[in-house]
């Protein structure tokens, strides 16, 4: 079964299952020449495994633990309640004793030893676990050290262990507790130290938090600690806390809480010297473990002692680069309103999509605006269109540039277009613009676009295996080609431009603030929009059926339109649901992500939607609802061209104006219309590959069909080529994608691994008021309904709807609520554009709002001047 004690310097990189995640970076350090590891051994999970295998009480329970969820605080307390007791009544076997003795007696049954728990699902790359489990300190003598080597074992059920493990997706089956029983030290000093700065996750940046006496204080938040950072060998900060008390080790066990002499509470806990020391053996350490390490540390007769090292799990990781120089990473996801990672397959897709310079982090895309921020022109270029879209990324820009030692100017050479950062699939993407695009060109666009769709479906249904990724590889061709055509970028360039000198001219001329925003409003031909007044017609289509409407309120499975044929006005509303996906089941959320689910694929997505629509609302709404928004936009219209009339040179004024309020009515419709493009081919790609997974699934090379989703472009084609593939890829990918979820994207990153948080630079905002970007203008009072995934939306007319991002799928929902309010978002992106078109007053931009916004709050957006309030 394996040993039942091994000592430090006997445990090895791949004896996790055996010593769990603290014993074993214990051991690892041990064995790095230089830094000083107390003396110690490992009570191995063999000698827990024996102790409670033949307990049947502990078995039942543990089945009865397997099965609830951590929303069952109750029952999750009472049912670890009585495993701790069961496993604290177990005797400890006789050969476990043994080997404890006998390690005891060549370390010296006289000392005393901190006896420590470390779990197998503990300290890990992607799960830190900390203080899950118990420690006790200064324990003497072989019966309390047996004692509290049960106590330990019992410990890997306390309540908050047990939960942290369901949120996490950790078996308790599984998970096996070793007890690491070292040697304790009486340090003057203790504490912690990051190697990277926890706060801004630079990389380059050590931080350090000291006290005096044991580490236990500074941990349970009994003192506070001095703070030190420390960069490439200097002091850069130092934080003198006042220090009134410290915990002591008492020479017959124990400890003890000791007052600190007030003449030495404000004295610094470390001196320059030894700060400095500490950084380079805290440097040495992360070297050899490879990744930024989060190390306790004690300082005993002026030599530190490391008591326990572990990967930093909080941090993001940083966009990988192929030089060594400085660079600034923006995010793509906030300019895509897309923040959740992505899958490999997904990433690769869109990597070839794209023209702007690239890279992977966190399963999330970056561009490297460090070229732009290189050239005056550059950096005037990005700070304008990302300003506009999102002043967040802005501000950390400007930030950086201000700061003026990461980004340094180079003199104008000579002027390369630089792609967008934000490649909306519709930016301008350093594309020179005509001045004036014709009206008829967005109806030739669109033409041109659905005629290579439907040549692209029938050329695919011929390809397979390796043909069909050349086949695939040489489309993306044409999708570019359409994606980046300069008359397309001209007409989006038209609108935006419209838009804003409308804003400009009528706030200068006539004191009104966006009022592009009502012009904006059922424009005609705007594919996304169109969607959402789509599905309240399938609601009507479906409204006259009480047996149908009864009967998609409670399915629950997929198939459900196979049944339906089966009630009266069943083949009406399968023939209104099928016509909707025909046009619009290629969509979902998340859709720049080619590995999501998509509508077609799971229909029943879209029936509480359909529900909602036939309750919240009366027949023939769509054609109510566009007529309204047209009416407002004409009503504008006219007030504005009247009230421009009277001015000192009116006649002109009120013409420039009618042209720029057509080109607003002509051309804004189709800026949604190459993404929907995009989404269109993406779904023909997927379905194509995944036959190709069904033959791999068959071959037996893969197990489940979506596991492609885990693998790059390259590394599916070589998998569909050789009919083999490596069995650890998939779920190390999966184990990686389950982390990521849990990581929240930065808008702007640098290379040092350094987060830059932008903030709203604006005055005169109420006390309290939550500030963010204005895109919708108007104000709206009313509850506040906070969803994180479209089919939890449980919506009532005049609701407040407060997400994180939304794309083209959420547009439906749209229709029931009376504002939007976003943490991520701009200008120009779909949630801003479609909000101007229903009239709807929205703020995007709005940091932590679905944290800072309870769900049921009544809430007053403002969102012609960027703010929300609570009221």
């Amino acid at each position: 079964m394996g040993s039942l004690v091994l000592g430090f310097q006997e445990i090895y990189k791949n004896q996790l299952m055996l010593v769990g995640g603290k014993g074993l970076n214990l051991g690892i350090l041990s064995k790095v020449g230089g830094i000083h590891v107390p003396e110690g051994f490992c009570v191995t999970t063999v000698g827990y495994q024996k102790a409670i295998a033949q307990n049947v009480t502990y078995h039942a329970l543990l089945d009865q633990l397997t099965l609830l969820n951590a929303e069952d605080r109750g029952q999750i307390a009472e049912i670890s309640r009585k495993i701790r007791q069961t496993v604290m009544e177990e005797e400890i076997p006789s050969d476990v004793v043994e080997a404890v003795t006998e390690s005891l007696s060549r370390l010296g049954e006289e000392h005393a030893y901190a006896v420590r728990s470390s779990a197998t699902a503990e300290d890990l790359p992607h799960a830190s676990f900390a203080g899950q489990q118990d420690t006790y300190l200064n324990i003497i003598g072989i019966e309390a050290i047996l004692r509290h080597i049960r106590k330990c074992w019992a410990s890997l059920f306390t309540d908050r262990a047990v939960i942290y493990r369901i949120q996490n997706g950790f078996d308790h089956r599984q998970v096996y507790l070793s007890v690491i029983v070292q040697r304790m030290v009486y340090p003057q000093a203790s504490g912690i130290l990051f190697t990277a700065d926890p706060m801004t996750s630079n990389r380059k940046v050590l931080s350090i938090d000291a006290s005096f006496g044991l580490g236990e204080a500074l941990v349970s938040g009994l003192v506070s600690a001095d703070g030190y950072k420390v960069r490439e060998g200097k002091i850069l900060d130092k934080r003198i806390a006042t220090k009134t008390v410290a915990i002591y080790g008492r020479i017959d066990g124990g400890t003890e809480t000791r007052q600190i002499d007030p003449n030495q509470q404000k004295t610094q806990t470390l001196t320059d010297e030894q700060i400095l020391e500490l950084a380079r053996i805290g440097k040495q350490i992360e070297a050899y473990f490879g990744e930024a390490q989060d190390i306790e540390w004690c300082l005993v007769n002026d030599t530190f002692h490391i008591v326990q090292s572990r990967p930093i799990t909080t941090l993001f990781p940083i966009p990988e680069a192929n030089d060594q120089g400085n660079h600034v990473y923006v995010s793509v996801g906030h300019q895509q309103m897309m923040t959740d990672p992505i899958k490999p397959l997904g990433l690769a897709f869109y990597l070839l999509t794209t023209p702007a310079p690239m890279r992977k982090a966190g399963g999330r895309l970056f561009v490297d605006v460090t070229p732009m921020l290189a050239s005056p022109a550059g950096r005037e270029t990005i700070l304008n269109t990302l300003g506009q879209s999102d002043p967040l990324i802005k501000d950390a820009l400007v930030t950086i540039i201000e700061r003026g030692d990461f980004t340094k100017l180079i003199p104008e050479v000579k002027k390369e277009p630089i792609p967008s950062p934000s490649h909306n699939a519709t930016s301008s993407a350093g594309v020179q613009a005509p001045s004036e695009p014709d009206p008829s060109m967005v109806s030739d666009l669109i033409k041109q676009s659905q005629t290579s769709i439907e040549v692209l479906k029938q050329h695919i249904q011929t390809k397979s295996g390796v043909d069909l990724f050349d086949f695939i590889l040489k489309d993306i061709q044409e999708l570019k080609r359409i994606l980046f055509d300069p008359q397309s970028s001209a007409v989006i360039m038209a609108a935006m431009n419209a838009s804003a000198w409308i804003n400009e001219n009528m706030h200068k001329w006539l004191g009104e603030k966006n009022a592009a925003d009502t012009l904006s409003q059922s424009v005609p031909g705007n594919i996304t929009s169109e969607m959402g007044l789509a599905l309240l017609d399938v609601a009507d289509a479906i409204r006259p059926y009480p047996e149908v409407i009864e009967y998609l309120q409670q399915v629950k499975e997929d198939d459900f339109r196979d049944e339906l044929l089966q009630l009266e006005g069943g083949q009406e509303t399968k023939e209104a649901i099928d016509a909707f996906l025909d046009k619009y089941g290629m969509r979902c959320a998340g859709e720049i992500d080619i590995t999501r689910t998509r509508w077609s694929e799971k229909p029943i997505t879209l029936v509480p939607l359909i529900v909602a629509n036939i309750k919240n609302f009366e027949p023939h709404e769509s054609r109510r609802k566009f007529e309204q928004g047209r009416q407002e936009a004409l009503e504008k219209e006219q007030e504005l061209l009247h009230r421009l009339k009277q001015l000192p040179d009116g006649e002109q004024k009120a013409r420039d104006t009618k042209q720029r309020i057509d080109h607003i009515r002509i051309f804004s419709g189709y800026r949604e219309y190459p993404k929907y493009s995009m989404v269109n081919r993406y779904f023909v790609y997927k379905q194509a590959l995944l036959k190709e997974a069904d033959r791999l699934v068959q071959a037996g090379v893969i197990h489940d069909k979506e596991d492609i989703y885990y693998l790059s472009f390259e590394e599916l084609h070589e998998a569909v080529r050789t009919s083999k593939l490596d069995g650890q890829i998939i779920s190390k990918r999966k184990d990686e994608y389950r982390f990521y979820e849990k990581l929240s994207p930065p808008r702007v990153i640098t290379s040092d691994g350094e987060i830059i948080a932008g903030e709203y630079k604006r005055e005169n905002l109420p006390a309290e008021a939550i500030a963010g970007l204005p895109v919708s203008s108007g104000m709206i009072e009313g509850r506040a309904r906070v969803i994180l995934n479209m089919e939890d939306a449980d919506l009532e007319e005049g609701d407040i709807l407060v997400t994180a991002f939304t794309d083209p799928s959420w547009t439906p929902l749209f229709l029931s609520i009376k504002g939007l309010v976003t943490e991520v978002g701009g200008l120009m992106t779909h949630g801003a554009v479609i909000a101007r078109e229903y009239g709807l007053p929205a703020v995007v931009g709005v940091e932590h709002a679905t944290k800072l916004i309870k769900d049921g709050q009544r809430i007053r957006v403002h969102g012609t001047e960027g703010y929300i309030e609570i009221l």
